[in-house]
């Protein structure tokens, strides 16, 4: 087991009103900051943790942390389901993707509600799939939130998840500290204008846990199997697991 302290920076009775309002203040730029931190390489991780379903044909998903429903609505685009709820804490984040589904003409099928992840309101075995990207490490408590993924989803159903995570080998290990704890939150701070938003997702990352630590905490948290993949020299990782 782990201790939360590990995963988060602040303590987590206040972490989740900190979470919603921060998000909620760099809502207008968070698409570009994310495109342009990433050098636009976020989008290839997307689809990849996208098809990692698709021989699964899922019908009904649930994407956690959807924030602006970049994931949500590329995961509609591709999979083609009857149902696809993006849920999240953060109102300013769903308004953007809100706009952007009526824009795809997605709205017969995506829908946002804002949500507890950790104490979700749907009933147990409700999704075919359940997705995340890039929000898991906000959680102010994992296991919780894990557990609550896992419960919600239909037995024989899958977890993809795409997260950031810290590189193990050299130089990208290397380069990627520098890179996390120098250009990212200086320019982030800049567009965005938030001075802690950016610091905030450096820290995140690096206390999140990774690899096989990960696949560990999502079998304990009620899945069957659980598998990872690193992508772009370890910046990021993808899960997949079966409940």
């Amino acid at each position: 087991m782990y201790k939360q302290e590990e995963i988060t920076p602040y303590h987590a009775g206040e972490k989740a009103a900190q979470v919603e309002q921060m998000f909620d203040n760099i809502a207008p730029t968070y698409d570009m900051l994310n495109h342009r931190l990433s050098w636009d390489i976020d989008r290839g991780w997307r689809k990849k943790a996208i098809l990692q379903l698709a021989p699964h044909q899922p019908q009904t998903i649930l994407d956690i942390a959807t924030g602006t429903g970049d994931f949500a609505i590329m995961a509609a685009e591709m999979l083609h389901p009857n149902k696809l709820i993006g849920a999240d804490i953060s109102e300013g984040m769903m308004k953007i993707g809100r706009q952007k589904v009526k824009e795809k003409g997605l709205d017969s099928t995506i829908a946002f509600e804002k949500e507890d992840c950790l104490s979700l309101s749907y009933s147990n075995d409700s999704f075919d799939a359940v997705t995340a990207a890039f929000g898991i490490r906000n959680f102010a408590n994992l296991d919780k939130g894990l557990q609550e993924m896992c419960r919600v989803l239909k037995t024989g159903g899958h977890l993809s998840i795409v997260e950031l995570t810290t590189p193990v080998s050299f130089p990208m290990k290397q380069f990627f500290h520098i890179y996390s704890h120098t250009v990212l939150p200086l320019y982030g701070r800049i567009i965005s204008r938030d001075s802690s938003a950016y610091s905030y997702l450096t820290k995140t990352i690096e206390a999140f846990p990774q690899g096989e630590r990960m696949v560990e905490i999502l079998k304990n948290a009620g899945f069957s199997d659980a598998s990872f993949k690193r992508l772009t020299f370890g910046i990021c990782t993808m899960y997949f697991a079966t409940k």
